[in-house]
């Protein structure tokens, strides 16, 4: 089975839209920039180094310091599938960060977030 083409695709060329995703619901991209640190323990100056270098899906998690513990509590739809049910790894963690962005962008209160 062929792996699917979000594992290449680089993460800056989506964080834009997890960015204007955010702004145009009255977040901030700090509050963002937060989720993700959250989530993947990378530091601020490190998510933009990333960024910066343009690194896919792939590279991005598995270079990731450290996901958060928590991050088996994120559960949910994301495009119709229920984020706990993913069996890839991989499309897991970014349907996860998928799930931080939209609770996000729904105005929910950073605590909450930040399980």
């Amino acid at each position: 089975m062929p792996e699917h083409r979000i594992f290449t695709t680089p993460f800056a060329k989506v964080y834009p839209m997890y960015v204007q995703k955010a702004e145009r619901k009255g977040r901030t991209k700090d509050e963002l920039d937060a989720v993700i640190c959250w989530l993947t323990g990378y530091d601020r100056p490190a998510l933009q180094g990333q960024v910066e270098r343009g690194v896919d899906f792939r590279t991005f998690f598995a270079e990731a310091p450290a996901m958060h513990a928590n991050a088996s509590l994120i559960t949910g739809l994301v495009c119709g599938v229920r984020v706990e049910e993913v069996e890839d790894p991989l499309m897991q963690r970014i349907r996860q960060l998928d799930k931080l962005v939209d609770e996000l962008a729904k105005g929910r209160k950073m605590e909450k977030i930040l399980r």
